[in-house]
């Protein structure tokens, strides 16, 4: 079964700023299997902001990575209706629930 991958912004930073191989390579072959890697717009607002702060390496560091993702999605109604039924704080998991996607996260 496809499924898609949700990468949250901590592990999107750890993956721009330590290019782990092991990472690399575990979503190289998610992507070989034909599953998607997004992230959502919210993920997105955070790295935008990040680099914009930062040195302009970083801002075309963060346009490259965002370049190879299948998608940014929409923080659109179904999104935020899904985060109803939790804390604001878990608002990428509920982004994820709507987006029927693996959240991917260093969070505990």
């Amino acid at each position: 079964m496809k499924k898609t991958w949700m990468l949250d912004t901590n592990i999107c930073s750890f993956i721009m700023r330590e290019q782990p191989e092991a990472v690399l390579t575990r979503l190289e072959q998610a992507v070989l299997r034909g599953h998607r890697i997004v992230i959502s717009a919210i993920t997105w607002s955070e790295i935008s902001l990040a680099a914009q702060a930062a040195a302009p390496a970083t801002q075309q560091l963060a346009e490259a990575f965002a370049a190879r993702l299948d998608a940014i999605l929409p923080w659109d109604r179904l999104a935020v209706d899904a985060t109803t039924e939790i804390k604001v704080a878990l608002r990428m998991a509920g982004h994820a629930i709507a987006a029927g996607a693996v959240l991917v996260t260093n969070n505990t």
